[in-house]
């Protein structure tokens, strides 16, 4: 059964703000509290702790999720908003495909709403560790304030990509993609 998260007015998806529903002024924007909605870590939409299964409707509500500077995740129309939970990151990367090599190579990874990512300048890589368990958490920027995690089978793929190189004097391990380079670790973490 799938359960209809909560109700956005009809007009709440298009860009028009001069007639704003409930009365408010053009370009104000009533704020809705909670949503009840919850990305799981493995990147599954929850409304009421019942997953959401249609996946035009996960993409609909990700075209409108947004991350605040305080690190809180909105779903914002231009008539409202509303806070939702997201356990690790909004989006999970589940392929990567990789052209090129070394300096040349570029590397792009598929999210689980299909979207494709390219690594790069707009698109950072970055690898953080778990600080109970030690485990490298890796990420890529999908758009401002939103990331997607790299599944454990995308990860290694890239560190199959991996090679050393000296940045600023210093030697580190990563990959080269767009013309950038991401340190993934230490070379005593990588081998």
């Amino acid at each position: 059964m799938d359960t209809t998260p909560p109700s956005l007015p009809a007009n709440a998806m298009s860009a028009n703000t001069a007639a704003a529903p409930g009365g408010l002024a053009p370009g104000m924007i009533e704020s809705c509290g909670d949503f009840g909605i919850r990305i799981a870590r493995d990147g599954t939409w929850y409304y009421q702790n019942s997953p959401i299964r249609r996946l035009p409707l996960v993409k609909l509500f990700a075209s409108v999720l947004r991350r605040e500077a305080d690190g809180d995740y909105w779903l914002v129309t231009p008539a409202e908003r509303g806070r939702i939970e997201v356990e690790d990151a909004p989006f999970v990367a589940v392929e990567l495909e990789a052209e090129g090599q070394g300096r040349d190579q570029s590397l792009t990874f598929r999210t689980n709403l299909d979207d494709k990512v390219a690594a790069g300048e707009s698109h950072p890589l970055r690898v953080t560790t778990d600080p109970a368990t030690g485990e490298p958490r890796p990420y890529v920027l999908v758009s401002p304030g939103l990331e997607a995690l790299l599944l454990r089978p995308v990860f290694y793929h890239l560190i199959e990509r991996g090679q050393e190189a000296t940045i600023d004097g210093t030697s580190q391990f990563g990959v080269w993609s767009n013309g950038k380079f991401f340190p993934l670790g230490s070379l005593t973490d990588a081998t």
